[in-house]
């Protein structure tokens, strides 16, 4: 295998991502085009795809889904230095088969669950875990995005677990995503580890200015898959600000916090998910039912809850522009 050069902080992948939510047939099998439209969309809107992960239901899903999946993404000439997808499974089988396949094919990075299931593991435990799939990979250009997600994986990254990791493979343990919600967290692994290279997302752009101002590079954001540009423009402002050293006052406030009305709405807890909530908007916006399909044991939003997500949105004036209805995509199709 050929030696790929390593890839410094600065031209790593970084900025806005969307765990891409997943369409799915009447079968429950996914949905090939629906699911290359949409990322197609999103990269339109200056957003990488983080593929595979929570929102995207991967847990649900067959490794060979996920893979199948993304060769259609790579098919269909979607640049995979715009890739990070998840990879992290319960199996270290899986995990190195997942993650090889994305390296070979040079997606900019992986986004890895620790595994997840026995849920009073040591550190020493997931150091092992972790080691083992880098050596099995054995491959330079691998770059692990760590994954921690208390609220759903109850197992968890601490900065020790890190540290260690990085001392053993800093070409490899490239940063982390935090999904925890709380800031505290998230600022100590900025203060621990921003400065050497380790680049830390947060998993909600609720949070996504007071990173941007400690040190973080972005976000992995499930209203991404529907709120992408938005979310795009306070990145790329906030990152000019920081470079420069400039104070913007108090735009990049009011620009955060409209960002979290649109976050509000989808996070509410009448509806049974946010991930079906994002789906029904999607299928709102585009105009095309089949995309409010979840695969159990989600649910679908019921008549009156996406109602209530329909008129919550019209009242705060949202919009998914260019997302393009279905008769639109089958027009495009159809054109030689």
């Amino acid at each position: 295998m050929s030696e790929t050069k390593i890839l410094p902080p600065s031209q790593r992948i970084r900025g806005v991502l969307a765990p891409v939510v997943t369409p799915f047939k009447a079968d429950l099998s996914p949905d090939r085009q629906r699911f290359i439209r949409h990322c197609q969309w999103l990269l339109s809107q200056n957003c990488g795809l983080a593929v595979f992960g929570t929102t995207s239901e991967a847990n649900s899903m067959a490794a060979e889904e996920r893979s199948t999946l993304l060769d259609s993404l790579f098919a269909a000439g979607i640049n995979p230095s715009r890739m990070m997808p998840g990879t992290g499974c319960c199996s270290i089988t899986e995990t190195v088969e997942l993650t090889e396949h994305a390296v070979k094919h040079g997606c900019a990075g992986v986004l890895m669950l620790p595994p997840f299931y026995y849920k009073t593991v040591s550190e020493e435990g997931l150091y092992h875990y972790f080691s083992e799939v880098v050596q099995r990979v054995g491959d330079t250009r691998l770059k692990i995005y760590l994954y921690h997600i208390p609220p759903v994986a109850i197992v968890g990254v601490t900065p020790k677990l890190v540290e260690r990791l990085l001392k053993a493979y800093p070409k490899a343990i490239a940063g982390m995503k935090d999904s925890s919600g709380n800031w505290n967290n998230t600022k100590t692994f900025l203060d621990a580890f921003a400065n050497n290279g380790f680049d830390v997302f947060v998993g909600s752009e609720s949070l996504l200015l007071a990173n941007m101002r400690n040190g973080g590079v972005g976000t992995i954001s499930a209203t991404a898959n529907v709120n992408p540009a938005a979310i795009y423009e306070l990145y790329a402002k906030s990152a000019v600000a920081s470079a420069v050293s400039a104070d913007p006052g108090l735009e990049l406030e009011d620009q955060q916090a409209r960002l979290n009305v649109v976050r509000e709405v989808f996070s509410n807890r009448e509806f049974p998910s946010m991930i079906a909530a994002l789906k029904q908007a999607i299928a709102i916006y585009g105009n095309d039912p089949e995309w409010t399909r979840v695969r159990p044991p989600l649910v679908e939003l019921t008549t009156e809850q996406a109602k209530l997500l329909a008129a919550e949105l019209k009242a705060i004036g949202f919009a998914m522009p260019g997302i393009g209805t279905k008769a639109e995509w089958s027009e495009r199709d159809e054109r030689p």
